[in-house]
């Protein structure tokens, strides 16, 4: 009978908050620019304008998040 023990802790692979946020970031912001393109073909300009401003943030966002954690890897 073979018995396996239980990976701890330290063994386990999750991704850290950096590559999370550069995921997320990038996510957005597709989705984003996607929103404002299917709005402005729907004849929609404040809600075409307002996808854009919100990417625009998105991208300043992640920006900033990457300067506040250059020290941190990103495993």
């Amino acid at each position: 009978m073979v018995f396996r023990r239980e990976p701890s802790a330290t063994n386990r692979k999750f991704m850290s908050l950096k590559a999370f946020h550069l995921i997320f970031v990038t996510l957005l912001t597709a989705l984003s620019f996607g929103c404002a393109a299917w709005a402005f073909q729907a004849g929609s300009l404040f809600w075409g304008t307002t996808a854009v401003a919100s990417g625009i943030f998105v991208i300043v966002y992640g920006v900033y998040f990457l300067k506040k954690l250059k020290h941190v890897s990103y495993l």
